[in-house]
């Protein structure tokens, strides 16, 4: 019996490039799990923030002002920034934004609205903070949010924000929190 010396380098070649191919997709697959498994533990903890007794005191005081349509005294811009933080999470893909989407959509796509209509509280934030970029995250966040609404939901295309009478349900629910 002999042995072909090239017959076995062949197969030995082949096994080792098969090996390596299949090292490498279970290491891709195990580090896009923990990805996954990150930006869920996030959303969550960013959830228990949400929830907090000051960050419900911030959505109350916010959402009043909102409903009587004062700019001038939503002297907190906490949930704005909030909203700013997880977008820009999410646009980086720290965050899941399907994630993101069951977490916040509606608060999101509410607050976002209302600071847009019926007068454009974000452009006048811009403009009195001489920074065209404030709150940009916010805005393609939201853009984001209404772009998953439409796919989960099979609702048409929009302006991009709620309608009027939903902010306003969110806002009203978001005015009565009780605070503990």
């Amino acid at each position: 019996m002999t042995i072909d010396f090239e017959s076995v380098a062949l197969w030995t070649t082949v096994a080792t490039w098969v090996l390596a191919i299949g090292t490498l997709l279970a290491l891709y697959w195990q580090t896009r799990q923990a990805g996954q498994l990150n930006s869920a533990n996030a959303v969550i903890l960013l959830r228990e923030r949400f929830d907090s007794p000051r960050m419900r005191r911030e959505r109350r005081q916010t959402s009043e002002h909102l409903l009587k349509n004062d700019l001038g005294d939503i002297t907190s811009l906490e949930v704005l920034t909030f909203f700013e933080l997880i977008g820009a999470q999410t646009a980086r893909k720290i965050l899941d934004e399907e994630m993101v989407w069951e977490a916040f959509g509606g608060w999101i796509t509410s607050y976002y609205g209302a600071m847009r209509s019926p007068v454009d509280r974000i452009q006048q934030l811009r403009d009195l903070a001489h920074d065209p970029l404030l709150f940009n995250k916010l805005e393609w966040l939201n853009g984001r949010i209404v772009y998953l609404d439409h796919k989960r939901l099979g609702t048409s295309e929009s302006n991009g924000t709620s309608s009027l009478e939903e902010n306003r349900l969110y806002l009203t629910r978001e005015a009565s929190l009780s605070i503990e």
